[in-house]
């Protein structure tokens, strides 16, 4: 509650007319001030009735794609026995300030709005509670009440299709990956016997049976994992535009491709930062150390944003964990970390332009990883080719990635 600069100054003239009024025996005095006085006091007990307000918000949806529409509306119902006068009601979305018309409901009424929310940054968008304003009819005395809870609504990186995935060099008695080779100790199928086959692969209960010999045919068949590993430190995306780095964005909307990518083609990976502080206001975001990719625990970042790909139930994300690699917080540090980790066979590195000039640790990893790409995000100029001897794609933006990720042949 709050007395206005009108209420305060009413309160003085009552003090000064009552005080006058009882010195020199001026009932008139005493009069003037008492209804002063009084008028104040009726103007507390009228702001401070508390009118019963239903509050219901529904975000349509509440989970988007970055630059994807999102509603919400939001119903304002009269619970209580009264009319309800009009009111002040402001709803808060992100940063924005929406109004709410508030005008004389009757008992049981109710009122609706609906607004657009802001999705062309990603993160988690905070919408409410709705801040409801009395005032007394002479505007002494203001109070502002909160009705309902906040709804948030997560802005995802937007995911590109990709339609090539790296089969990988690692084996597995589990795989799922058709281009393997032959003659090892992984049962697939049966076929007929040809001329050099050795006897001891006849399967003699099937011969027996189809007349024919049948010889078992085995593979070693290759489950790739693939690492993912995104840039989040600030000197990695030096130049923003509105307080965003939009090569972050870039990046956030590349590794979410590619995870997604391997997700659906039922392949391991594992998605890995390189950063674990929080970084000043105005910078891209950074992970938090052990943060998961789930709803509500993703990385912390200014103004409340995530590094969330994606919900739980809610996409091929939702069985996804994604940790800081190091505390260091270093390109040098992560990739001594996988060096000596060797956490998979296909090493997807993605960075900004403050990155390139840091290209030579992460081509120190060819020995451990068969396959290492990387890409360069927001580069004025292209990155020299095969520089540091790694298949490096310049992209401005995830949707140029996700076009010149098809094109690599040389995994």
């Amino acid at each position: 509650m709050g007395i206005t600069a009108r209420g305060i100054g009413l309160l003085v003239v009552a003090v000064l007319l009552l005080g006058a009024g009882f010195r020199f025996g001026y009932p008139e005095l005493t009069l003037l001030g008492a209804a002063a006085g009084i008028a104040v006091a009726v103007a507390v007990v009228v702001a401070a009735r508390r009118p019963r307000l239903v509050v219901r918000r529904e975000a349509d949806p509440d989970r988007v794609a970055r630059g994807e529409p999102a509603a919400m509306t939001l119903t304002l119902r009269n619970a209580g026995r009264l009319r309800v006068a009009s009111l002040l009601a402001t709803d808060r979305c992100g940063d924005r300030v929406v109004p709410v018309p508030v005008l004389r409901l009757r008992p049981g009424a109710d009122t609706t709005v609906r607004y657009d929310v802001p999705t062309t940054r990603r993160g988690v968008v905070p919408v409410g509670p709705l801040r409801v304003t009395r005032r007394d009819p002479l505007g002494l005395v203001v109070l502002a009440r909160a009705y309902g809870g906040s709804v948030p609504v997560w802005v995802h990186p937007r995911i590109h299709p990709l339609s090539a995935v790296p089969t990988g060099a690692g084996r597995s008695l589990d795989g799922r990956v058709d281009a393997v080779p032959h003659g090892s100790i992984t049962f697939d199928s049966l076929r007929e016997y040809v001329v050099g086959d050795e006897l001891r692969r006849v399967h003699w209960r099937t011969s027996a049976r189809v007349g024919e010999l049948m010889v078992r045919e085995n593979v070693d068949t290759s489950l790739p994992r693939i690492v993912v590993l995104l840039d989040n430190r600030v000197a990695a995306h030096p130049d923003r535009v509105g307080g965003v780095a939009e090569s972050f964005e870039a990046a956030c909307e590349a590794a979410a491709s590619v995870v997604t990518a391997a997700v659906r083609a039922d392949l391991p990976v594992v998605l890995l930062f390189v950063a674990a502080q929080t970084p000043p206001a105005g910078s891209p975001p950074a992970a938090g150390a052990g943060a998961g990719v789930a709803a509500g625990a993703g990385p912390e970042v200014p103004g409340g944003d995530t590094v969330d790909l994606d919900g739980p139930g809610v996409g091929p994300l939702d069985r996804l964990a994604a940790v800081t690699l190091t505390a260091e917080g270093t390109l040098q540090a992560a990739t001594a970390r996988l060096r000596r980790d060797r956490l998979g066979d296909t090493l997807v590195v993605l960075t900004g332009p403050g990155g390139r000039d840091e290209l030579g640790y992460v081509g120190a990893l060819r020995g451990a990883y068969p396959s290492v790409v990387v890409g360069v995000f927001g580069a004025a100029e292209p990155t020299p080719p095969d520089a540091a001897g790694l298949v490096v794609v310049d992209a401005p933006d995830g949707a140029a990635f996700a076009a010149e990720w098809d094109g690599v042949r040389r995994w």
